[in-house]
């Protein structure tokens, strides 16, 4: 059977949580033993690196890639399947189709979000839940969210956890931590967040809880570092951060590299992750792979996915989250015992056996 893959959001420079999935499960699918054939279909070239030896279609435009050139491809050159890992499945598309829907956090949190942007979200999410063959939830969050609010048959739906990033490892040694500091500015001892800069992931109530923190020290020599790029509604947070007088004590280093991830995870007091809706939340497992602590939500799919390697707070209660804080840095035993458990639970997760579990739906989509 031909199976195509909507790739085009696996190919971003610089990727955030559904396109790191698309790229790892397509790689990943790519090295499975099957008996399909897939074909990816991309809106520009990948790096040279990226998808080796797969049959591509590169398919340029510049707007409406999915609804106007995908949709097209769809009626010329049509694939037994469509596999789409991130995005909206094509007006124009197989008698077969499976899509990954990440969250529902638009319904839940819809102030989060632009109103244009939660209206198209509403839309294309019922679209890809009406007329997909089969549903990729990336946990049971997820999975209730669909049949509660969309009335989606629970039988169309499975479970396919994502991975982590297997070369995201502690880093020990103290001279390459410092350096990535020196690199984004970092001062002293810090607590770490990670992710894009945006109304729901909460950051106005961490930093009001550092503020609540430090209020609380002798001294105010640990740091914040809210690192990612800039979303929605950014100023108002930089603006926060400014009437409170913490400039000097939050620091805001922009996007992160990737190979300066594990480095600033392994060298932070913790990682504080307070968000208040996620499909999965893929930096807490990135976070426990590099030893560091976690401090995230008891909302969504938080719990599932930190497992006992983390302490979860109410995350529209700033001192729950100074309180678990200030638990990092008083209790080294709690620190130690999360950690241990951190890596336990990071075990449960891989990018191959997410690939797997997609292939084994593909098996059974193809026999209808």
């Amino acid at each position: 059977m031909l199976v195509g893959i909507d790739a085009s959001r696996a190919v971003t420079h610089r990727p955030t949580g559904t396109e790191v999935y698309s790229q790892r499960v397509i790689e990943e699918l790519l090295t499975l033993d099957s008996p399909h054939r897939f074909r990816l279909y991309l809106c520009t070239e990948p790096p040279d690196h990226l998808f080796q030896d797969a049959e591509l279609r590169v398919i340029p435009s510049p707007r409406l890639w999915t609804h106007t050139r995908l949709a097209w491809e769809m009626v010329r050159r049509q694939p037994d399947l469509l596999f789409v890992p991130a995005h909206v499945i094509p007006p124009v598309h197989p008698r077969l189709s499976l899509v990954t829907i990440h969250d529902l956090g638009y319904l839940h949190f819809p102030r989060a979000h632009p109103w244009r942007q939660r209206v198209y979200l509403d839309l294309s999410t019922r679209w890809n839940a009406r007329v997909a063959t089969h549903i990729l939830a990336d946990s049971e969050a997820t999975r209730s969210d669909l049949v509660a609010m969309y009335g989606t048959p629970p039988h169309k739906i499975t479970v396919s956890y994502p991975g982590t990033d297997e070369s995201l490892l502690p880093v020990t040694d103290r001279s390459v931590i410092q350096a990535a500091k020196d690199r984004y500015r970092i001062p002293g001892d810090y607590f770490l967040y990670i992710g894009t800069l945006q109304p729901r992931k909460n950051l106005r109530r961490l930093v009001d809880a550092y503020a609540e923190l430090i209020g609380r020290l002798s001294e105010t020599s640990v740091h914040l570092v809210l690192a990612g790029k800039r979303g929605w509604l950014y100023d108002e947070l930089f603006a926060h951060v400014e009437d409170l007088g913490l400039d000097g004590h939050i620091h805001f280093p922009g996007y992160v590299a990737e190979e300066d991830k594990a480095a600033l995870l392994s060298g932070a007091l913790g990682f504080v992750f307070p968000s208040l809706h996620e499909g999965f939340g893929l930096p807490v497992l990135e976070a426990q792979a590099c030893r560091c602590p976690v401090v995230t939500s008891t909302t969504s799919s938080l719990p599932e996915v930190a497992g006992q390697g983390a302490l979860l707070v109410d995350p529209r209660e700033p001192a729950a989250i100074a309180n678990a804080m200030g638990r990092l840095l008083r209790e080294p035993g709690l620190v130690n015992q999360l950690v241990q458990r951190g890596l336990r639970n990071v075990e449960r997760f891989s990018w191959g056996m997410c690939a797997r579990r997609i292939l084994d739906v593909i098996d059974q989509v193809s026999t209808r």
